[in-house]
């Protein structure tokens, strides 16, 4: 059975969201956009980096520029109204004569996210970007079918909290936890939720589902699988060419899914010498648990740019791979 007294005892713990005034007014700046029909498609940091190159030597556009691409502006390339609700919401950070916003805003379907500014170098910054996407892509087919068996769900390292929103809109009457070990995460998942009008979602710091008690009918997660020489916690996956964490949460999900839940994982994984080992350890892994699951392969060829560093001197490619396991009844 699943426990609610679990689930309302980890809300209490939730960490404090911002002041009361910088949330408000980063609610403010976030109806603004939305008001103002703003939309943007988060690239990699990558693809970022060439744009911004380009565009260096031409002037701030629009609203695009300042919240999706991070590009510096004075303070007149703004309207009055724009200014003034950045700083109330805590956002502006001066660079020179310049200003920079300290957060990104991105588009997922009607969704509206906050996330950090790129580049994204510091240890406690929150991702999103086309892992977001397809992650979104792999939970909406799950849910297509099964949303109605949901009663409780966990976003493991829930980020930006995307995809905690897109169970809790898809699964209303669901209690959803959104976890991460990231304060940072949790602040902007809690802001991005109340944005979405999203009463079901409740976050709490925890590694993994290590300070949660009870089962789950849905287990998401979209977790860090690079190799990272910072140990940046949203890009880190540790272990084996960073497959450490996606097996740990595979390991989790056996142990605490209700009878009859899922879990939904998105993940890369390392492709050595043709093979891909995440995949045969999950053989055998699962070899003789009680569930079924299914294993794709989403994307043969992301972030390539990362083979040019020493830890994937093997490595032919990283893919983006799904998992939808399902624990028998």
């Amino acid at each position: 059975m699943t426990s609610e007294l679990s689930l309302a005892t980890v809300a209490d713990s939730a960490p404090a969201v911002e002041a009361e005034d910088t949330k408000q007014g980063m609610l403010a700046l976030g109806r603004y956009l939305r008001a103002a029909d703003y939309r943007f498609v988060a690239v990699t940091p990558d693809t970022h980096q060439h744009y911004l190159k380009r565009m260096a030597a031409r002037p701030v556009r629009d609203l695009r520029d300042i919240f999706g691409w991070s590009r510096a502006f004075r303070e007149d390339q703004v309207s009055i109204e724009t200014f003034r609700l950045m700083q109330q919401a805590g956002v502006l950070m001066r660079k020179g004569e310049l200003w920079r916003s300290r957060v990104r805003w991105s588009s997922l379907g009607d969704l509206l996210c906050a996330h950090s500014a790129y580049p994204t170098d510091s240890a406690d910054a929150v991702f999103f970007g086309p892992d977001t996407y397809r992650f979104a892509r792999l939970i909406q087919s799950h849910l297509s079918d099964n949303a109605g068996s949901v009663r409780c769900a966990v976003d493991i390292g829930c980020g930006s909290g995307a995809g905690a929103m897109l169970v809790a809109g898809a699964c209303p009457a669901a209690h959803v936890l959104a976890l991460d070990i990231n304060p940072q995460a949790l602040r902007l998942a809690a802001l991005n939720s109340e944005l979405a009008g999203l009463s079901n979602i409740h976050t709490a710091q925890s590694n993994l589902l290590a300070d949660v008690d009870g089962t789950f009918d849905l287990i998401i997660a979209n977790p860090p699988y690079m190799m990272d020489s910072q140990e940046r916690a949203y890009r880190h996956g540790g272990g084996k060419l960073g497959a450490g964490l996606s097996e740990q949460i595979v390991n989790t999900a056996l142990e605490r899914l209700a009878p009859g839940g899922s879990l939904v994982l998105y993940t890369g994984v390392a492709i050595v010498a043709g093979r891909d080992v995440f995949l045969e350890g999950l053989q055998q892994r699962l070899t003789n648990q009680p569930c079924d699951w299914h294993y794709e392969e989403l994307d043969p060829d992301v972030f390539g740019e990362e083979l040019l560093k020493p830890a994937y001197a093997e490595v032919e490619r990283i893919a983006a791979v799904g998992l939808v396991l399902t624990l028998n009844r």
